[in-house]
């Protein structure tokens, strides 16, 4: 059901927002939309999910009129400090959106269009398992404004996907990315590395076939164990090995240098695209510290330098807006100190880096270490920019501490 809300300061009977809180109008605005439903729960995942018999009083049928609820009572939040601005990324991430009908997919989208905007050029993503994929899916979606589908792979090796507890058929997989090709969807591939007895030629296999796929964005992550997780159990009580580091670095650079080959290109540590119109423009705008609102349980929002984030049950969250409440549980405004680590940390982590102007004094002098151990690029340092090197990427939380300590 995912991990536990953050600590935080109480939200006001009026919001999230202060009163002093302010935005311009000329700032990219970007939209999360959260569904938190799984027909079942992966072992790895901490994220905030709930399988139907978990609901208790939350039917998936109303979902999408709750989430229109808190998008018109953040429009009106927000109307009160500045004039509102179409949505330039909309990202529909769960759980399994795709469980829900494309029908009440396209309401949740029209919401938005209705309170906020859309940009007509905007990005608008939702992830999908493949077995939900069925036939008019894709044909549905993109009616209703979708205009990319991030479909969760994983795996290509069956004994790998069931140490992930995923039960998809991979053989879906393919159906579904070419269920989105043909709606006119940009597609983009998720994998995953490092998963209990995944060897590094399993590895291999599954970005194989990714590739095979021929996607116009490809994401592969390391497996982390996330602490209350089955996983993390199962680790703990020594069923399963935990992932070995000295692995999943082999296995990133391999996968850095198979899309590389391919014709992809890394702009972020965990992200390849074939084009830079092929990037995740949603990604780039947490990566640069843009504003967005995420609406659904669990869901985070960052505006004009505040956080918050919503209640995680679902029957909490749809009680709260049926009696004209936030949903917001808690909120925080990160100190300078805190921001500076944060924007290092982020914007280290894409290919254009960060401006060097950026950096602290300190900073500055951690850099020509950092350049001379190989992990950040000398020539990109030289033109005002921090840059990662291959090296770098496998050991960005370090590069992080050296220009922030």
């Amino acid at each position: 059901m995912g991990a536990a809300l953050p600590l935080g300061d109480p939200i006001p009977a009026a919001g999230p927002l202060g009163k002093d809180t302010t935005w311009s109008a000329d700032a990219p605005f970007s939209v999360y939309l959260h569904v938190p439903f799984c027909r079942v729960r992966c072992g790895y995942c901490d994220f905030n999910t709930y399988t139907a018999q978990e609901l208790h009083g939350a039917p998936q049928d109303a979902y999408a009129e709750t989430v229109r609820r808190e998008i018109t009572l953040s429009a009106a939040q927000l109307a009160a400090r500045g004039p509102l601005r179409p949505a330039t990324t909309v990202f529909l991430g769960g759980g399994t959106p795709t469980l829900l009908p494309a029908g009440d997919l396209g309401r949740m989208l029209h919401g938005v269009a209705e309170e906020f905007g859309i940009a007509p050029d905007a990005e608008v993503t939702v992830e999908a398992n493949p077995d939900t994929v069925v036939d008019g899916t894709a044909e549905a979606l993109a009616a209703a404004g979708v205009t990319r589908m991030s479909v969760g792979m994983q795996s290509a090796v069956p004994h790998v996907l069931a140490s992930l507890d995923r039960t998809h058929r991979p053989e879906n997989v393919r159906s579904a990315v070419n269920s989105a090709r043909a709606a006119g969807l940009q597609v983009s591939v998720d994998v995953i590395y490092g998963a209990p007895g995944e060897a590094l030629e399993d590895w291999r296999r599954s970005l194989d076939a990714a590739l095979a796929l021929e996607p116009d964005h490809i994401s592969a992550y390391a497996l982390i164990v996330e602490d209350g997780t089955k996983l993390a159990r199962q680790i703990r009580r020594g069923e399963v090995v935990p992932p070995d580091d000295d692995l999943q670095a082999d296995m990133y650079e391999l996968a850095d240098a198979l899309l590389g080959e391919a014709g992809y290109d890394w702009y972020e540590v965990s992200n390849w695209a074939r084009t830079p119109d092929s990037r995740s423009r949603h990604n780039l705008a947490y990566w640069e510290g843009a504003d967005w609102w995420g609406y659904g349980p669990g869901a985070h929002s960052h505006i004009a330098g505040t956080r918050f984030w919503n209640v995680r049950h679902p029957a909490a969250y749809a009680a709260r807006l049926a009696a004209g409440e936030s949903p917001a549980a808690g909120r925080e405004t990160p100190d300078a100190t805190a921001r500076r680590w944060e924007e290092v940390l982020l914007r280290t982590r894409i290919r254009e880096g960060l401006p060097v102007e950026r950096l602290s004094a300190s900073g500055r002098r951690a850099l020509a270490a950092l350049i001379a151990d190989g992990l950040v690029d000398g020539a990109a340092a030289v033109h005002g920019r921090v840059v990662l090197t291959l090296r770098g990427r496998l050991l960005g939380d370090t590069v992080a501490r050296a220009l922030t300590s």
